[in-house]
């Protein structure tokens, strides 16, 4: 499976430009036919503006249905469409939608783990369900930020079997040591592809870092992207799971009766 990743720089609070920037960054993508497109969080408002928001938010995710769906369409192409600021039923949600190759919403996920150190909870409604999905016959699961340093969900996500892990970002340059060893971390203990798509540039005060990769089983980076905005690819060879799996089996060798997680 070939995956791009859209590290965007996207202007905070200015959704119109933003849907149009997104649109260019997945025609130009599409010039290498990956299998899939990936974009970073709240791609549609930056991350995140105070003022206005709900104003500025996605209608039960209407427009991304329609835009970047019908992109998915026009193309042929999986897309893991990161996530937006998202009004449904009075409530603004950080929402993620994956789109199939005929353009179908597949699935959709809320963010599970509000970042409260910079006050998400207070502007935005926590989601109360996980996401898994297949694309192309590969078992997928989407987590978004903050989620990634809560080990318990990426495992409960893994139990039924998984092969590849979406996490869509707004990480800060300052902490990129963590997203790099934390994404690593999911995909050797989980032993599944992890495809991180970061954002970039700057937001009020602060500097996104970029660095969006594709990570192996085994940990090894596939591909990684820089600090500016960058169009990234990797292709994964999804034949080396089984014999991963079959040469350290962590999953048969668990002991789930000793383990007590509240």
């Amino acid at each position: 499976m070939k995956v791009s990743c859209l590290q965007m720089n996207m202007k905070l609070g200015r959704p119109e430009e933003n849907f149009s920037h997104a649109e260019r960054l997945i025609g130009e993508a599409m010039r290498e036919k990956p299998d899939v497109l990936v974009l970073p969080e709240t791609w549609n408002t930056g991350f995140f503006p105070k003022e206005h928001l709900t104003e500025l938010c996605c209608n039960d995710g209407d427009t991304v249905k329609a835009r970047i769906g019908s992109l998915a369409q026009k193309y042929g192409v999986n897309i893991v469409a990161g996530s937006v600021s998202n009004v449904r039923n009075g409530k603004v949600f950080n929402t993620a939608m994956i789109f199939d190759r005929q353009g179908a919403c597949i699935a959709e996920y809320d963010k599970t783990h509000l970042f409260t150190p910079m006050g998400e909870q207070d502007y935005y409604t926590g989601g109360d369900h996980l996401c898994r999905f297949t694309l192309d016959g590969i078992k997928c699961g989407m987590i978004i930020c903050y989620d990634i340093r809560f080990p318990e969900l990426t495992r409960t996500l893994s139990l039924p079997g998984m092969d590849m892990l979406f996490m869509v970002s707004q990480w800060p340059k300052e902490r990129i040591f963590h997203l790099r060893t934390l994404t690593a971390a999911r995909a050797i203990e989980n032993q599944m592809f992890v495809v991180c798509c970061n954002s970039c540039g700057t937001a009020d005060e602060t500097v996104y870092g970029g660095h969006s990769a594709v990570i192996d089983p085994l940990g090894k980076t596939l591909a990684l992207a820089g600090e500016t905005e960058e169009i990234l690819f990797a292709a994964c060879n999804m034949q080396i799971l089984a014999e991963m799996r079959q040469s350290i089996p962590v999953f048969r060798d668990r002991r789930p009766a000793l383990y007590h997680i509240d």
